[in-house]
């Protein structure tokens, strides 16, 4: 462990400013400044604010992120950065931070896929990926499924319209949760009925599969427990809010799982990862250990603190890039707030 790189991890992709530092799968710490209570008021992210946000805590986090791993800036072996998705103020910022350290150190830079690090972050947790993978990864964002082989991603499905989060953020409005809702949902989830009533799964039916077999839809989901809440406000009913959320939550996991369980039979995958934001819903978390059990398939979920946007993530995909010899990104770089999820690095 001693001998393999130390790499510095930025994230800045969205309303999270992360810096973690890591000697290859190793984690020697980890600090993530959040700047979400200064968009709550707006009921979503706001980018400008967003960007200003990472511009005042980027270094502070940097200064604590080196002095509590007791490691000196001129020890970094490499820099990792992300390059995209993302947005663009937000992901500049970090480009920039990282682009000056890189070239100020003489040290390689790797510009990485902030969607692909959410699934190599489990590697700081359980080890090395031992072959390929399935990695489901499911945020505000993005709902994805991709298969990790090395450093060679392919996409095999994602979201049509509304990915789990943002279902889940859109519904929490209509029901008077505060932003972001996922974390409140789930909570009243916990109590609730899930057999109170059925959300539609869509992109489930037969026909629908044979088109979009790994794709994921949750416009409609969404749309139908709008209209279930304008019904009962519009005929003076209350909401009862455990019990749909519980519902809801169980419609969600419903599709994510069965729709990766058959990625996995179907691509002769044994090895599952969860990551992203949204891996920390419990409903998902105990449905998905629950089926890929049955189904005989080795689950891996980092902890909940590794599903939001972190630096370890970066700082994991960093370590990867080095660990499978790919070249350095350079510092020509820019942000790609639509980098295809089939890349790992920027060049």
């Amino acid at each position: 462990m001693s001998n393999d790189p130390l790499v510095l991890g930025i994230e800045t992709s969205c309303d999270e400013t992360g810096v973690a530092l890591a000697r290859g799968f190793g984690l020697l710490h980890d600090v993530v400044a959040s700047s979400v209570e200064e968009h709550a008021r707006f009921g979503g992210i706001v980018p400008e604010v967003a960007s200003r946000a990472h511009l005042e805590a980027l270094m502070p986090t940097i200064e604590m992120a080196l002095q509590t791993s007791r490691v000196g800036l001129e020890e970094v072996d490499a820099v990792a950065v992300t390059a995209g998705p993302g947005l663009i103020g937000s992901l500049a910022v970090g480009l920039a931070a990282a682009k000056a350290l890189a070239f100020a150190l003489g040290k390689p830079l790797y510009g990485v896929n902030h969607v692909i690090g959410h699934a190599l972050v489990d590697q700081l947790v359980h080890g090395a990926f031992d072959g390929p993978v399935l990695a489901l990864v499911v945020s505000g964002g993005h709902s994805s499924l991709l298969v990790i082989d090395g450093p060679v991603v392919t996409e095999l499905g994602q979201t049509l319209d509304d990915a789990a989060g943002e279902a889940f953020d859109k519904v929490g409005r209509l029901l008077g949760l505060p932003y972001p809702a996922g974390p409140h949902i789930d909570r009243l989830a916990r109590t609730g009925n899930p057999g109170w009533t059925v959300f539609p799964r869509a992109l489930t039916r037969r026909q629908d599969l044979e088109k979009h077999p790994y794709d994921f839809s949750f416009s409609g989901l969404k749309t139908a427990a709008a209209r279930w809440i304008e019904a009962a406000q519009d005929e003076g009913r209350s909401v009862p809010v455990e019990d749909f959320a519980a519902c809801f939550a169980e419609a969600v996991a419903d599709v994510l799982t069965a729709k990766t369980i058959t990625a996995a039979r179907d691509q002769g995958l044994g090895t599952l990862v969860i990551g992203g934001g949204f891996s920390a819903n419990s409903q998902l978390r105990d449905k998905a250990a629950e089926r890929f059990a049955a189904a005989g398939l080795d689950l891996r979920i980092p902890p909940v603190e590794f599903c939001t946007d972190n630096g370890a993530m970066i700082a994991a995909a960093g370590v990867h890039a080095l660990r499978h010899g790919l070249e350095p990104s350079g510092l020509g770089i820019g942000a790609d707030s639509s980098m295809p999820l089939t890349q790992l690095l920027a060049t």
